[in-house]
């Protein structure tokens, strides 16, 4: 649980806003498609300072569609990469790992042909990548595992006995 303290002296905090440019985009990985949408990066800071009190943050909501007519694709995870105009991964943090977004929902890890289903993306933002012209690409990469999906029929012989 966060406890929130009212800043010494007056000071607001507020939520800084970057808008992503384009806000949403098509994306396609094999037999998933979907949509990356509302993306923005927020950090929160100390209203006319450059104290940063909450880390900046990619948030948005991610689409997917499984376009296969006969697989079932079971998501495992997805990893967020942030690109530099050089081609080089710019790490979030002090840990230096890609940020993960969670695509397990509750009683649902597959999408079954067809099938779409909707996510929340919120993960770390590099700090560096605020800087203009840094960030050039955002890449998601996503973990899945395809499995056939069949459909079957059981006939089975059955007789209705005299009504009592």
């Amino acid at each position: 649980m966060k406890v929130w303290r009212e800043p010494p002296g007056g000071v607001t905090i507020g939520d800084k806003v970057y808008p992503v440019i384009p806000p949403s985009m098509t994306v396609k990985s094999g037999m998933i498609t979907g949509e990356v949408s509302d993306l923005k990066v927020t950090e929160r800071a100390e209203t006319g300072a450059d104290r940063v009190i909450s880390p900046a943050r990619l948030t948005g909501t991610l689409r997917l569609q499984n376009t296969s007519a006969n697989r079932t694709i079971r998501l495992v995870e997805g990893r967020v990469r942030f690109i530099d105009a050089q081609g080089q991964a710019i790490r979030p943090g002090a840990a230096g790992t890609d940020p993960i977004v969670k695509l397990a929902r509750p009683g649902h890890d597959s999408l079954d042909p067809e099938q779409d289903a909707l996510y929340a993306l919120d993960v770390e933002f590099p700090v560096e990548a605020l800087r203009a012209n840094r960030l050039k690409d955002i890449r998601l990469e996503l973990v899945y595992v395809p499995s056939p999906f069949r459909e079957e029929t059981v006939n089975f012989t059955v007789s209705i006995g005299p009504g009592e």
